[in-house]
């Protein structure tokens, strides 16, 4: 068994794990960090075992990268409406380890891959990590901890009853990459489970390979998505800048909003809140009418395309979401695919019967049913002292209790500032079975201030809110973050549990779920940390999107505020050669084309032996511009569009 010890361990080489250690090497470039990934490659849901040729991104060119390193174009053929194939993520996650060099080892040297880790305990001060590699049984010891396993990591598999005499494939989303189904001739009737954006990709890749597709809904849950239509007016990249507007912001019910005139206007008048009723009335009639549920003719009502109309206004987002990245993605549904909207009485050889008794035939059965929370290394205890989710059965009562009661009056408070809340529609409500997320922020535990746990909120941008967290966890770990006294903290950990259930209502049961407060929330986590070059003076404050531009002065900031270590074998230009050595090469020439395997190696270290990866060098390609073209033009352009038509529909 070898044990080794370090300065900061971080379980997860995702787009949070990733940005952890850039930014605590960029302050303590001396450290022995580690970081360990379960899979063979980093990118966590985008590493390249996960992604296949029809996954799209959700955020478009130019948001969706790190702000100290640009993303190259993809090819033309590969983008559509701004957004572009997630193969592309994959490569930039990898270069991006490749580029960042720290005290003579870029990152990916301090990866560990194919680790899994097994149990995580605290002994004496130091974290105690146990897991297994290629070697065998690994106990690595850290003073600090950073998780960022994430929420897309361990899926989310439904049971059905009879699954073991079913004798056909039954795979999740995690696995299809990687798997035969499609070009296997044997399979030819695919059913697909589920009903947010994971699901709907399954359905429009089988059907694109030929497939007879069946998808299935449940009714005992929250019902069909949302999905936002393509729109030749607005790009993905119009309604991403719209969305991280401050002033657009104060639309939403947020704790993250400053309590000013405005926004009590909006959320405490009758006037205000009729005004903001308005506008997101406009938005859910224009994401419900543009795939014309209920009027696509016989043949569609036969196919049961209109059981796909969300049942719960968008506003509350109780059901999933998602862009549609496909240019006939909807006339494709609702011509080859047929829904059901039942739930499933039990399987038997190659055979899904319904509760209402109808039998589908089916050779293989996809799930794009989701996730489970990535914590199952800690034991109960642990979890509870932590304040992250687990079985509510095994929740200690006098904690219960506890919380149960700073909650009661936490909902009080949520009600009266903003008392829109205390009316949701008619909706279905996910019966509770794990306590919520009780995290400081979204990111620290009351018990204890050597670990933090990062990506473990829902916003919309994984990348800005990476890098966000990891600048905030960083002070943290260092007791850089002046933070207020235990009983206090607890009353905002409550209140915001409490405000996130009636936001999101099923959704929000969690307590992690803020799709609409990004710009909020970071904002709140720099001003912690005492930083404000991120914002912008006066009204271009207010009206001007927040961009990965906002953040490029925040890291010298940070270090004038508080310092750095000083490396000697590491001079300032060496931690930036990685910047340097990126322009040198000329990105923007570089070609996403799919690689050769990873070429695996091994590199000594006085303390173990870490296997590492390096990227074979890739063909560069005809000169592309950036973010010029047709398919992905710049999201200034849409803006009078779109802000004339907000007008209209507020005044």
């Amino acid at each position: 068994m070898d044990s080794t010890r370090y300065d900061v361990a971080i379980i997860g080489a995702g787009i949070s794990g990733i940005a952890a250690a850039k930014f605590y090497l960029d302050i303590h470039p001396k450290c022995n960090l580690i970081i360990l990934e379960k899979d063979a490659s980093v990118g966590g849901v985008w590493n390249q075992s996960r992604v296949f040729d029809t996954f799209y991104t959700q955020s478009p060119l130019g948001t969706w990268e790190y702000s100290d390193m640009p993303m190259p174009q993809p090819p033309e053929q590969d983008i559509f409406n701004g957004v572009f194939k997630a193969k592309y993520t994959s490569h930039y996650l990898n270069d991006y380890v490749d580029r960042h060099l720290y005290a003579g080892q870029t990152m990916r040297q301090r990866i560990s891959f194919n680790f899994q880790v097994q149990h995580v305990k605290k002994d004496n001060a130091e974290w105690t990590i146990s897991g297994k590699d290629a070697r065998g049984e690994v106990v690595l010891q850290s003073s600090k901890l950073i998780v960022a396993s994430g929420l897309t990591s361990v899926p989310n598999m439904p049971f059905l009853p009879g699954q073991e005499s079913f004798a056909n494939p039954i795979l999740h989303q995690i696995d299809f990459g990687q798997s035969t189904v499609l070009p296997r001739p044997d399979i030819e009737r695919i059913t697909v489970l589920g009903a947010a954006k994971s699901a709907a990709d399954l359905v429009y890749d089988c059907v694109q390979a030929g497939k007879k597709v069946t998808w299935i809904v449940r009714k005992t849950g929250t019902g069909p998505g949302f999905f936002v239509s393509p729109d030749p007016r607005v790009s993905p990249g119009t309604i991403y800048a719209l969305s991280t507007i401050r002033f657009m912001t104060t639309l939403s019910p947020s704790l993250f909003n400053p309590d000013s005139w405005w926004n009590r206007f909006l959320q405490r008048t009758r006037m205000g809140r009729k005004r903001m009723e308005k506008i997101w009335e406009s938005i859910d009639k224009s994401i419900v009418e543009a795939p014309n549920f209920n009027d696509r003719g016989a043949e569609a009502r036969k196919h049961g395309f209109q059981h796909l109309k969300p049942i719960s206004p968008v506003f509350w987002q109780n059901q999933g979401a998602g862009l549609v990245n496909r240019p006939n993605f909807w006339d494709t549904i609702a011509q080859n695919v047929q829904v059901h909207y039942e739930d499933i009485e039990e399987l038997h050889k190659g055979n899904i019967r319904l509760k209402s008794g109808e039998d589908i035939p089916c050779d293989a059965i996809l799930c794009g049913t989701g996730w489970t929370p990535s914590l199952n290394f800690f034991d109960q205890d642990m979890l509870a002292d932590l304040g992250i989710p687990q079985p509510v059965s095994n929740f200690p009562p006098e904690k219960a209790k506890l919380w149960e009661e700073l909650e009661k009056d936490a909902d009080q408070q949520v009600l009266e500032r903003f008392p829109i809340l205390a009316y949701p529609p008619d909706h279905y409500h996910k019966p509770v079975t794990e306590t919520p997320y009780r995290l400081y922020n979204g990111i620290a535990p009351l018990s204890d201030s050597s670990i933090a746990f990062v990506g473990h909120v829902l916003v919309a941008n994984y990348f800005r809110l990476a890098e966000c967290q990891a600048i905030w966890a960083t002070a943290y770990l260092d007791g850089n973050v002046k933070l207020p006294a235990l009983e206090q903290r607890q009353k905002n950990v409550a209140l915001f549990v409490a405000w996130c259930r009636r936001r999101y209502l099923s959704n929000g049961e969690r307590g992690h779920w803020m799709s609409a407060e990004q710009t909020g929330y970071t904002d709140r986590l720099f001003h912690d940390v005492g930083l404000s070059s991120h914002r912008r003076f006066w009204l271009w404050d207010a009206f001007v999107p927040s961009s990965k531009k906002d953040l490029h002065r925040v890291r010298a900031e940070y270090i004038k505020k508080f310092g750095r270590e000083v490396n000697s074998q590491s001079s300032e230009k060496g931690i930036e050669g990685s910047r340097a050595s990126w322009q040198t090469r000329n990105p923007l020439q570089r070609s996403y084309e799919p690689t050769s395997p990873l070429q695996v190696q091994k590199t000594a270290s006085p303390t173990r032996t870490i296997t590492t990866a390096s990227i074979s060098p890739r063909p560069s390609i005809s000169s592309t511009t950036r973010l010029r073209s047709s398919s992905a033009r710049p999201m200034r352009s849409h803006w009078n569009w779109s802000l004339s038509r907000f007008s209209k529909v507020v005044w």
